[in-house]
């Protein structure tokens, strides 16, 4: 049999009365008692005072039935006396004092020191189960924690914050007050320990070397030991992260963290190099964050100049002596803004020498040729070769270029349409689209800078959502969508274009109307999805976190300026929560540092319906009115739906006005009949009138014969 009974109870307590049959008269009670547990003559079980679990946490004991000669006839009876625990024992430190040390920088969260407390009651209950915080820290700077401590094991270690200030050149000492509760920390009723810990700061030595420059293309025997890297303590295992995913990998490192360069290097294959070095313990674990190290190659002069393919220039043959023709480029592989790469250029050959030698001149640095004694004239020659050396300390490099002479600019380009009409277009028509094509001519020499023709767009597109690219061949100009087009910022714009040559104008000649064409640009709208602000939002939360925690927010735009709401997406463990209208992030549930230290969710931003906008397709409709049925619904479960009935005219425009041609009602007379009806009304007020005249016509007859001598009457002349 067995009995659990709470520790530190009253004595004389009865815990089960046994009873035997006869001949049995008495019972004998053997085995752990104590003195604690007796049985009286009626078979009662009692204890003769409070148990204590910390003494003895289960009793073991025999009962035996005797009769009157003290034999046994019944048992002897196991019983199990379990002892229950309560929380009558107070947790206590191991030391009074402990004293442990931290370099600079160290990892957040790895533990540096322990500290350790006890608790006589049963660890497998609430009595027993201790909980670890830090009361005080001197010095508290900014009201910052730098230490932490696992609630549960006593393993102190640094708060991200501690991880990146900590200085012992500012702070070396430190001192917590740690406090140990037993129930967990739950409970009000809990007892608690404190324990003082001395925290010593010491100098961070695992740090980034210094950067490293190494010569190119050495030849001095390798590998070549170029830095070093050391763990704070003895015992670390180095090894390198090939960062930048070379093929070949040109460093290496040894066990006393000596890092070497394995093989020579190029800086015109690659001018810097950028990989880490880690420190792990014998498990494989990162001791604490890997550190940079950056290796520059340091140029030699190993490249010599060189040219571009042959360069041609044009100058009109009307230029001023000193005219600037153009500029020779050429370029050097070695390190820019060194000497190894600082070119001069020489003019060396000038073929022919028509109608002198010394036509042209080149300027040393910049490589600028010019006219050097008179202005060219095409009849003289046409064309020039020219020989330039480019040079830098230790090389040369022949260079050629052509000069092209040609005719003066007198001519100015002339679109062959002014006015392009009217284009719709959506505003996701795809970048790069050609839309237009626009054309001008030019009554200059084809070919040449002076017919050449350059498109700008002057008005009607600020933004630069449009460029024109002209047809070298042909002078067309392509208008292409250069940016996305968008009708929020601008629905219609009147562009207008201007033509013109790259080579100046000659004095007297300026460019007119003639020189400008335009076109009407209209952009339909495009539902087009809401846009956040930027792509990733970041948030940083302590793992006791309490449920319904604020961690921040996200927010989007709708370019059309709809309300929006905001759903979370892959939240696989259920900790997290949004409000859908204002984007606010809180814990749902909570949070388990040990499961996941970076929890990553999506948000979902989606327009709400409120409006909708019809547009036609085509524009081949017949006049007429159309009954266009919508289907509305909502984002209920299930979704309530409705439809209705949109009536829309198709009718001509005249003067700004909408006419449409009246049909055939009853009671109105169609067109016919109202002309022969008109044609009867003027034929009867022609017969009236024609009576009315003739009549007239006769009183006017008879008054002459009876008035001969009328004095108003007057003779007539032959």
């Amino acid at each position: 049999m067995t009995f659990s009974i709470f520790e530190g109870q009253e004595s004389n307590q009865i815990i089960f009365q046994f009873k035997a049959n006869s001949p049995a008269v008495k019972f004998k009670l053997t085995g752990e008692t104590d003195g604690i547990f007796m049985i009286g003559g009626d078979g009662l079980l009692y204890c003769t005072k409070a148990l204590d679990r910390e003494t003895r946490a289960v009793h073991h004991l025999q009962l035996a039935a005797l009769d009157s000669q003290g034999n046994v006839v019944e048992g002897p009876v196991p019983i199990t006396i379990e002892v229950k625990d309560i929380n009558d024992n107070r947790p206590t430190f191991l030391q009074s004092k402990y004293e442990g040390s931290v370099r600079q920088n160290s990892r957040p969260g790895k533990p540096f020191m322990y500290v350790n407390a006890t608790d006589l009651d049963d660890p497998n209950t609430l009595n027993g189960q201790l909980f670890y915080q830090i009361v005080i820290q001197l010095p508290l700077v900014n009201n910052v924690m730098y230490f932490q401590i696992n609630n549960k094991t006593g393993a102190i270690s640094l708060t991200q914050e501690g991880s990146q200030e900590l200085d012992p050149a500012r702070n070396s000492f430190y001192n917590l007050v740690v406090s140990v509760k037993d129930m967990g920390g739950q409970n009000e009723n809990s007892f608690s320990h404190t324990t003082s810990v001395d925290i010593t700061v010491r100098e961070n030595i695992w740090k980034a070397p210094e950067q490293v420059e190494i010569t190119e293309n050495s030849t001095e025997p390798h590998p070549i030991k170029i830095t070093q890297v050391q763990w704070n303590d003895p015992g670390a295992y180095y090894s390198l992260v090939n960062k930048e995913k070379l093929p070949q990998f040109p460093f290496s490192i040894d066990q006393e963290g000596n890092i070497y360069v394995t093989q020579p290097l190029d800086r015109e294959e690659k001018e810097s190099h950028l990989f880490y070095a880690t420190a792990k313990d014998e498990s494989g674990k990162l001791l604490a964050y890997p550190v940079e190290v950056h290796v520059k190659v340091v140029d030699i002069n190993d490249n010599p100049p060189i040219c571009p393919a042959t360069t041609v220039f044009e100058v009109q043959e009307n230029e001023i002596v000193g005219s600037s023709i153009g500029y020779l480029s050429a370029s050097d592989m070695d390190e820019a803004n060194t000497v190894n790469s600082i070119l001069k250029y020489k003019l060396v050959d000038q073929s022919p020498k028509v109608p002198s030698d010394g036509l042209f001149l080149i300027e040393e640095y910049e490589g600028k040729v010019q006219l050097g004694k008179r202005s060219l004239r095409k009849q003289d020659n046409p064309q020039y070769n020219l020989t330039v050396e480019v040079a830098d300390k230790d090389f040369q490099t022949l260079c050629f270029v052509q000069v092209h002479v040609i005719d003066i600019n007198d001519q100015i380009p002339i679109f062959k349409v002014s006015d392009y009409g009217n284009m719709t277009l959506p505003e996701d028509t795809a970048i790069g689209s050609t839309i237009l094509v626009i054309e001008a001519t030019d009554a200059d020499e084809p070919f040449t800078g002076s017919s050449k023709i350059l498109y700008k767009i002057v008005e009607g597109d600020p933004e630069g959502r449009l460029e024109v690219v002209t047809d070298p061949q042909t002078n067309a100009g392509y208008v292409t969508i250069k940016q996305a087009l968008d009708f929020e910022a601008q629905p219609v714009a009147n562009i207008v274009f201007k033509a013109e040559n790259p080579e100046p104008l000659v004095s007297g000649v300026s460019y007119n109307a003639s020189s400008y064409a335009s076109f009407r640009l209209t952009v339909t709208d495009v539902n087009e999805a809401p846009v956040f602000s930027q792509r990733i939002f970041q948030a940083k939360v302590s793992e006791d976190a309490a449920v319904g925690t604020r961690l921040g927010n996200v927010t989007a735009r709708d370019p059309e300026g709809l309300a929006m709401r905001y759903s979370l997406s892959g939240d696989k463990r259920g900790w997290l929560k949004i409000d859908s209208v204002t984007g606010e992030i809180f814990s749902a549930a909570p949070l388990d540092r040990e499961t996941e230290s970076l929890y990553r969710v999506r948000v979902v931003a989606t327009e709400i319906g409120t409006h909708a906008r019809l547009s036609t397709k085509h524009t081949r409709f017949e006049e007429g009115v159309y009954e266009i049925p919508i289907l509305l619904s909502d984002e209920g479960k299930p979704p309530m739906q409705g439809t209705v009935s949109l009536s829309v005219t198709f009718c001509q425009c005249v003067e700004g006005s909408c006419f449409r041609q009246a049909g055939s009602h009853d009671g109105i007379p169609t067109v016919g009949m109202a002309v022969g009806i008109l044609l009867t009304t003027l034929l009867v007020i022609a017969g009236i009138l024609a009576v009315v005249f003739y009549r007239m016509k006769k009183d006017e007859g008879k008054g002459n014969v009876e008035n001969p001598q009328s004095p108003e009457a007057k003779p007539l002349r032959s």
